[in-house]
């Protein structure tokens, strides 16, 4: 009887064990967070800013939200990596939310691990700079953080608009990942036309957001990109929580969603070297 318990319980640790481990994996498997190798590239001195949420709040729920981590950490490290200082802006300044389920089992990535380890990077998350405090236009690359937050607060930002522009206009390269791309709404070209229009790029789709049920939030980065005269793409999955899809137009570089945290960071500092070059040359 006591081995038949012993085994029973080995039984059930394995059990436990295999999907605490498994599962993570499978997720990748499917399309999460897929492992994109950053390649090797020396930015020494150049300067990032990623611009996050301040909101916390999805609707009327009461539903703890803000910027999905990954989107942060990801192109985080693979500027800081290439040897940038990166820095954290945020709408309102101060400490960041961070939606609750993106940094727990089974969806927290490498980098939100990694971010979890980091006393440096977490300072600068509780301590980000407000965006009318912070010259935009003085970083070689702005990337838009997106998550279900900036849905209430990126594309109603006059601030970051005019921010964006200014940065547009300086030679800065510009991007962001899934309801990042928001924040370009309210940013003009130089000619004064909307940067959007025309442009090609992509943000996470109506129907990822229709698949997760989240339709309520004020702004729909397909939807509302589309209308600005963005010629908009996505790739496709059988939940597109698991596609990814990044596109490059000039310096303005997105990514569909989560996924593309990493590619659309690495893509950015392409631009930011051939930019570089042809000032070179």
């Amino acid at each position: 009887m006591k081995k038949l318990i012993v085994y029973g319980v080995m039984g059930l640790v394995s059990i436990i064990l295999i999907v605490w481990l498994g599962l993570p994996i499978l997720l990748t498997r499917f399309g999460l967070h897929p492992h994109y190798r950053t390649p090797e590239m020396h930015l020494e001195g150049r300067k990032a800013l990623i611009v996050v949420t301040s909101h916390d709040k999805l609707g009327e729920s009461g539903k703890a939200t803000g910027v999905f981590a990954s989107e942060m950490t990801a192109p985080y490290y693979a500027f800081l990596d290439s040897g940038m200082n990166v820095e954290i802006a945020s709408i309102q300044g101060g400490p960041v939310p961070i939606e609750p389920v993106s940094v727990r089992w089974p969806i927290a990535s490498r980098p939100d691990r990694r971010f979890l380890r980091d006393s440096v990077f977490q300072s600068k998350v509780a301590n980000s700079s407000k965006i009318g405090l912070v010259d935009m236009s003085a970083y070689d690359i702005v990337f838009l953080a997106g998550g279900w937050g900036a849905a209430y607060d990126f594309a109603q930002s006059d601030e970051l608009g005019d921010q964006i522009s200014a940065a547009y206009a300086n030679g800065s390269v510009l991007g962001g990942v899934c309801h990042g791309p928001l924040g370009l709404l309210n940013a003009r070209d130089t000619d004064g036309s909307a940067l959007v229009a025309g442009r090609h790029l992509t943000a996470v789709t109506d129907k990822q957001i229709a698949e997760l049920g989240i339709q309520f939030t004020p702004k729909h980065p397909e939807r509302d990109l589309r209308a600005a005269g963005a010629l908009f793409e996505s790739e496709s999955a059988f939940r597109d929580f698991f596609a990814n899809h990044v596109v490059v137009d000039g310096t303005l570089v997105t990514g569909q969603n989560q996924n593309s945290g990493t590619e659309t960071a690495v893509e950015m500092m392409k631009q930011l070297m051939a930019s570089s070059n042809r000032e070179d040359s």
